[in-house]
């Protein structure tokens, strides 16, 4: 009597234990709420998820759901998506939507958009409603040399189809401001674009933009523009002002050139005066030599003297006479 009742407690504990370990790998709720959405999942499955350390209800619950939509999945398809990496939920949020918008969209094409990084559900929304995107302030400059400044408010939606591999709304918002420069900058004056503003509009859809992106764009509309600085006035005084400088260095160097060459001539005509000093030297020494050798008499040396003489009156009177020949006519006659 005292083994039974000390059987059935250890009988009981082990059926617990057990019961709970069965219940831990068999999601019985589960297996349950499926079948009663007519999703027909074996135990066996929902075993194996739990040995592959998925989390059934993450599989189960979109699964019912894809079915009341009408979509003909399998547990398999949206396990091998869930070990992928993916977000299972919202593939099966995207189907759905395209499948009330009448979009075509595969569960495979689903995948891959998943995959590849980018909000499947959200790609499906902005392909039901466009999406407006509002580019910064682009400086443009016309010809007449004034600036502009425009932005612009571009209309885009989905493309399904280049979703993956597509670029992305930094793409379209840079080739619209390249749109925006390239019609400012061929406009003849700044007025042509303040009064047509279209004209922006027109010549950035006529490039095709859309080319290569995940978008499709709709309509693009200028939001403002406002016109800024006279750039080529601008231009023109820091041009004038550079030739300024140019052409002062040019003068600085002819001065400095000028000056340079004034002094190589004061100290040429130095030079020549200190062989002048220098031979004028040398004349005592020479009329000493020939008078000690006889080639010249005294009487040749005080001819030469009086020669020297006479022509040093004649110079003193000439520089006293110079300035009375200069003065006036009228002068003179007085």
């Amino acid at each position: 009597m005292d083994s039974n009742m000390i059987l059935i407690p250890v009988i009981v504990v082990v059926a617990i234990v057990v019961l709970a370990i069965f219940l831990h790998f068999v999601p019985m709720g589960l297996w349950i709420s499926s079948l009663a959405s007519g999703v027909h999942i074996s135990i066996g499955t929902l075993v194996g998820m739990r040995i592959r350390r998925i989390q059934p209800q993450r599989l189960v619950y979109p699964l019912i759901k894809a079915r009341k939509a009408g979509l003909d999945l399998t547990i398999s398809q949206l396990e091998t998506h869930y070990l992928a990496g993916g977000n299972v939920d919202k593939v099966i949020n995207a189907l759905i939507a395209a499948q009330r918008a009448n979009i075509e969209m595969a569960f495979e094409k689903a995948c891959a958009i998943d995959l590849a990084g980018r909000d499947v559900f959200q790609a499906v929304q902005m392909s039901v409603t466009p999406k407006v995107i509002e580019t910064p302030v682009v400086a443009a400059i016309a010809k007449d040399g004034i600036e502009l400044r425009a932005k612009a408010r571009v209309t885009v939606r989905t493309n399904i189809e280049r979703l993956v591999g597509g670029a992305g709304e930094e793409t379209v918002i840079a080739r619209v401001g390249e749109g925006i420069v390239t019609t400012v900058g061929s406009a003849e004056t700044h007025k042509e674009v303040l009064e047509n503003p279209d004209l922006i509009s027109r010549t950035v859809l006529s490039k095709g933009l859309d080319a290569g992106t995940a978008y499709e764009i709709l309509s693009i509309d200028i939001a403002d523009v406002d016109v800024g600085r006279n750039v080529g006035a601008q231009l023109q005084m820091d041009q004038a002002e550079a030739d300024r400088r140019i052409a002062q260095a040019k003068a600085e160097e002819r001065r400095a050139m000028a000056v340079a060459r004034e002094q190589e001539m004061k100290a040429s005509v130095q030079e020549m005066r200190a062989k002048v000093v220098e031979a004028e030297a040398e004349v005592p020494k020479a009329m000493a030599s020939a008078l000690r050798e006889g080639k010249m008499g005294v009487m040749d040396y005080y001819n030469m003297k009086n020669t020297m003489a006479d022509t040093e009156m004649r110079e003193s009177i000439a520089k006293a006479s110079a300035p009375q020949s200069s003065a006036p006519e009228g002068q003179n006659r007085k």
